[in-house]
């Protein structure tokens, strides 16, 4: 069989209410538990200093078997808003609002070395999920250990704080055959200071079994060259269906690091708040300037349902 290379994609606080659904998948998402103890979380806390999260290598390498990637998904009722400036391949996002606050770095370690992706807050029950990719959760058939979330980060500043991981999750069939078609990943972070993620931060709304071609924003924090993980980056542009998988992609230059960063729908660049309808996931490596999402579906959905009744 033929194999490709992939490299996953290491390359917002307003509540937005409505969210829309789809039918629920039977299989159940798989949950690990992490820091589910006072003392676990301090000690997890404690591992990521300033120092260790600007050393975190990209998670950076993931291979596929291309005879797995292609499948049907039902598409859900077409709904496009243009975003007001577009396209952009690739920069540092120099605008304020609710994204600065709700993306940030995920940072974990993952066979014996730390690592980083990215993430996003969502509105949810808990108040407390983020949604990132499935490989920046569980890879090479091992869930990560030392799992923090740390929005609006910047160049080893953790602005509102460090948030451990009570529990991690993956779609079913990310969890049984790391099927690039349902990448997707979720945290369930534990509070901090006594208080919740999404009321420090806020909360981007999230929406399923959308229309593949939209008008969108991507962001993350790339930390492979030339980026260094330091900033806020992001794409906008309009998405097309993946040729080799179930996602959709977008011209995007953004490298190691920006995996499981969001996907906006209905962006404001004024506001900075957007809906949330996939993440960074993987390029390949002889088309390096597309990037490439899970399409979220009823999988993708019932995860996001776990996570936030966890």
């Amino acid at each position: 069989m033929n194999r490709h290379l992939v490299r996953a994609a290491v390359a917002a606080a307003a509540l937005v209410s409505s969210i829309l659904f789809a039918p629920s998948a039977t299989a159940a998402p798989a949950v690990n538990l992490a820091a589910d103890t006072a003392a676990e979380a301090r000690a997890v806390a404690a591992h990521w200093t300033a120092k260790a999260m600007r050393e975190a290598v990209p998670l950076d390498a993931l291979t596929v078997d291309a005879s797995r990637l292609v499948s049907t998904v039902a598409k859900g009722l077409p709904r496009v808003i243009s975003p007001t400036a577009y396209p952009n391949g690739g920069s540092a996002w120099t605008g304020a609002g609710s994204v600065v606050k709700t993306v940030g770095r995920v940072f974990f370690t993952y066979q014996g070395r730390n690592a980083s992706c990215s993430g996003n807050a969502v509105t949810s029950a808990n108040k407390s999920t983020v949604m990132t990719a499935g490989h920046c959760v569980k890879l090479d058939g091992a869930y990560h250990t030392n799992f923090v979330f740390v929005p609006g980060y910047n160049d080893g500043n953790a602005p509102y704080g460090t948030w451990t991981a009570k529990a991690t999750m993956v779609t079913p069939q990310w969890n049984a055959s790391e099927d690039i078609n349902y990448d997707v990943g979720a945290a369930v972070v534990n509070p901090l200071n006594g208080q919740s993620l999404t009321d420090v931060v806020g909360a981007q709304g999230i929406a399923f079994n959308q229309p593949k071609s939209q008008n969108m924003y991507a962001f993350g924090y790339p930390a492979a060259a030339p980026y260094d993980g330091s900033k806020l980056i992001y794409c906008s542009g309009g998405t097309f269906s993946a040729f080799l998988s179930n996602g959709i992609g977008m011209t995007c230059n953004m490298t190691g690091g920006s995996s499981g960063g969001p996907w906006f729908k209905s962006f404001v660049e004024g506001t900075g708040v957007g809906v949330q309808n996939s993440v960074n996931s993987y390029k390949i490596n002889f088309f390096p300037n597309w990037m490439f999402g899970p399409y979220f579906g009823a999988d993708a959905q019932n995860l996001y349902n776990t996570a936030q009744a966890s």
